[in-house]
């Protein structure tokens, strides 16, 4: 259990601020139902869309970090290697965050 906790911290920091950020203030109002309403169906689609956008490569790219820093460690003379292809990889990985922040700009002005 202790092994998804990490993961669903993560998902509710980059879900549950993007949600409250799309929703527009009802002026004057203090019922909730009104305040609900407020809420258009794009904006809670652009905050899905970004918190599981975000969650993968920031899973991906902590265990990328910490693998790499156990093999450099294992083997400090390959630290070029290593380092050069957690580069690498890292870059690849923060794409499919930047393709998930380009899915939900799409949702949001189209």
């Amino acid at each position: 259990m202790k092994k998804y906790l990490l993961p669903l911290g993560a998902f509710a920091a980059a879900f549950l601020p993007a949600v409250a950020m799309a929703a527009e203030p009802v002026v004057g109002s203090s019922d909730l139902v009104q305040a609900a309403a407020a809420f258009d169906m794009k904006d809670i689609a652009v905050a899905i869309v970004m918190g599981f956008g975000a969650i993968g490569p920031a899973i991906g790219i902590g265990l990328i970090g910490g693998k790499a820093t156990e093999a450099i460690g294992r083997n400090p003379e390959a630290a070029g290697k290593i380092q050069t292809a957690m580069i690498l990889t890292v870059a690849f990985a923060e794409a499919v965050a930047i393709y998930a922040l380009v899915v939900a700009l799409i949702i949001k002005f189209v």
